[in-house]
């Protein structure tokens, strides 16, 4: 007679490793070895764009935003997940115990399934207002709102510059300024 059983592990297991893990839903994933410099110059640079516009834009409520890079995100006692880049426009300490309005996973050959469906699902389920996909080898990004039927794509861009509304702020990202 065979035993089916799964590990199941907490933030509490999680904060004992070493290298680099997410936690889905009680579930350790190895992150993929360090980022490509393509990666992270797309996450670099989206990660600038939004800094800039946070702060040109300083009035409230865009006063409480933060763009963050590859920073955990702690969800729930069994998850944790790290963007590679997150948009918060709430007030935060020194966790992110709360959920982004805007998230961008910059999709490598190691991270396709994750980003596409497990991520796709858990940040839907989450209430991220929007996603994006980018895909620095096509210099394409897919771009998702949170919908009341869950996530609807926006569209496929490369070289536009598209607003995401959030709430009272409007947020400007220049497609055609993140690609390496």
């Amino acid at each position: 007679m065979t035993l089916a059983y799964q590990e199941y592990y907490t933030v509490k297991d999680y904060t004992l490793w070493e290298g680099e893990w997410e936690l889905i839903d009680g579930m350790p994933y190895a992150m993929a070895p360090s980022p490509t410099v393509t990666h992270q110059a797309v996450a670099s640079n989206v990660t600038a764009q939004l800094s800039g516009k946070i702060q040109s834009n300083h009035s409230q409520p865009c006063g409480d935003c933060i763009a963050l890079m590859e920073t955990d995100w702690q969800i729930s006692n069994d998850t944790i997940v790290r963007p590679d880049v997150m948009l918060i426009c709430k007030t935060i300490k020194e966790k992110v115990l709360v959920t982004p309005e805007l998230i961008v996973e910059v999709v490598s050959e190691s991270s396709t399934k994750r980003d596409e469906l497990m991520k796709f699902e858990l940040y839907q389920q989450e209430g991220v207002l929007y996603y994006i996909l980018a895909y620095p080898g096509q210099r394409l990004a897919k771009v998702y709102r949170n919908e009341a039927t869950g996530f609807k794509k926006l569209g496929d861009y490369s070289t536009e510059t598209i607003t995401f509304h959030l709430g009272e702020c409007p947020i400007d990202i220049s497609f055609a300024a993140i690609w390496r």
